[in-house]
């Protein structure tokens, strides 16, 4: 196989020094004025005739994609960024000497084309060629059309040929780029404002995770990569803007799995004199109309299951997710560490010992429960003790204004009422530095400056993140997040 390819890419390099020797090899002066898929979109319900006596002069240009040669005439298909077209050339349309060198171009090759519209006996819309010029030679080839590129590693490091390849992935990519765009629409018509902060931080913060580390010369200093841009985001809610959102590039240093890449992307959106109650209303509204604007519907279908976002979401408290699923789980078991801790154990879950009773609650339900919450389902009320920049309820201080949305087994939002007093953020940080200093990487820094705009005074507000990846894998049917994203991080190739 591969001696197979190091002959044609042999082939393709005599080619291109033959190419060198008679002038340019890759001009640059050929301007397209026509898309291939827009010109059969708006021609195929012309018939023959017509076209023929009204001629349609069209320029088109694209990758070779396909060529069958019969003899004195050759049928070729043409790829752009909008889809095929086919292409005629022959030896009097336009000449001999131009359809001879059109049989020296290999599938992959750049063409541009200079010709008239027509149709061809089975109605299909085609360009007759008048001048054909070779733009850029292919020098590696593509695979073959009908096993294209099947193994996905390949598929994921080698996305440039996925892309040329899978018409599938195309879409799927079209797709994410249009439901990023309605994100935005959707919270720009709502007057929030869309704004950019650091993506490197002196002080890692907004999230429990494990960053990554980089260092500036000039200023001799460490630096972080934004695990998320929650405290630049109040911050400007402290300042006055208060309806903001970012769709932002975060990096976790954590492991890879379906679900999981060390860089992805999120929007999160903040608003001044909102709850987590409003903001729970608001995404439900969201998701609907961008899956309506984006699919056409709001019921979808991800990997056999049908989920139905146009329905209320349900909302349950972790205690009582994990009693829904697990009958035998007594209320009075979830109210006890000893006993909580005994379950994990039997269920063979790793829990960390300094944990108190929710973050075993917790612990317990991401490991059994999440999963099975297939419908979109808000589990509200999160523990205190695992929401360090949550706002406490006020009817129960163990407990805070939070929310995580769950569809298809996994967390597509997190969203919470904002901590605004900032004696009690200052203890929690506190807390947090505690618990890094006993070895928990994951735990928060104490940000002195994010205290210092709390005392400011920061308005009520509440906040979310949503999982711009996820919700792509599930708007395009996506079973990794690595189909969702387009050069997802990979171990070196060898």
């Amino acid at each position: 196989m591969a001696e197979e390819e190091n002959r044609l890419i042999a082939e393709r390099r005599a080619k291109l020094a033959a190419m060198r020797e008679r002038g340019t090899a890759f001009p640059n002066d050929f301007f397209r004025k026509d898309l291939a898929a827009e010109l059969v979109e708006k021609y195929e319900a012309v018939d023959r005739d017509t076209m023929d006596l009204n001629p349609v002069v069209v320029q088109v240009a694209g990758r070779l994609m396909l060529k069958r040669p019969m003899g004195k005439i050759t049928f070729a298909q043409i790829q752009d960024m909008s889809g095929q077209i086919q292409i005629f050339v022959a030896d009097n349309a336009p000449d001999k000497a131009t359809h001879n060198a059109f049989r020296h171009c290999d599938i992959g090759d750049i063409v541009g084309v200079d010709g008239v519209l027509f149709k061809t006996r089975t109605n299909e819309v085609t360009v007759r060629v008048k001048v054909l010029r070779l733009l850029a030679k292919s020098l590696r080839p593509l695979p073959e059309k009908f096993h294209g590129l099947a193994d996905p590693e390949l598929r994921y490091r080698q996305r440039y040929v996925d892309l040329i390849m899978n018409e599938e992935t195309r879409l799927a990519f079209v797709q994410r780029f249009r439901i990023v765009q309605s994100l935005r629409n959707f919270l720009l018509a709502r007057r929030y404002l869309e704004v950019d902060t650091p993506m490197m931080q002196p002080i890692p913060g907004g999230a429990a995770a494990r960053p990554f580390v980089t260092h500036h010369n000039a200023l001799d200093m460490k630096l972080y990569l934004r695990i998320a841009p929650e405290l630049y985001l109040k911050r400007l809610v402290v300042g006055g803007f208060e309806k903001v959102f970012e769709i932002n590039r975060n990096f976790r240093n954590e492991g890879i799995s379906t679900r999981h890449n060390p860089e992805f992307t999120m929007l999160e959106f903040y608003a001044a004199y909102l709850t987590y109650e409003n903001l729970m209303a608001l995404i439900e509204q969201m998701l609907r109309e961008i899956a309506q604007a984006v699919l056409g519907t709001t019921t979808i279908s991800y990997q056999g299951r049908s989920i139905d976002l146009a329905q209320p979401y349900r909302r349950l408290t972790i205690a009582g997710a994990i009693r829904e699923h697990h009958p035998d789980v007594t209320e009075a078991e979830l109210g006890e560490r000893g006993a909580l801790i005994e379950r994990l154990k039997r269920l063979g879950i790793p829990h960390r010992p300094e944990d108190g009773i929710g973050g075993l609650q917790l612990t317990l339900f991401e490991n059994t429960v999440e999963q099975q919450l297939v419908q979109p389902t808000y589990i509200v009320d999160y523990p205190t003790e695992v929401s360090p920049l949550a706002r406490r309820s006020d009817r129960d201080p163990a407990v805070t204004e939070r929310f995580e949305l769950y569809i298809a087994g996994r967390e597509i939002a997190n969203g919470f009422s904002e901590l605004n007093d900032p004696e009690d953020q200052a203890e929690r940080f506190r807390e947090q530095a505690r618990q890094k200093e006993s070895g928990d990487a994951e735990a928060m820094h104490y940000d002195a400056d994010y205290i210092r705009a709390l005392e400011y005074g920061m308005p009520p507000t509440a906040g979310a993140g949503i999982g711009v990846d996820r919700l792509v894998m599930l708007f395009t049917d996506s079973p990794s997040i690595r189909d969702v994203i387009l050069f997802p991080l990979l171990r070196p190739e060898v």
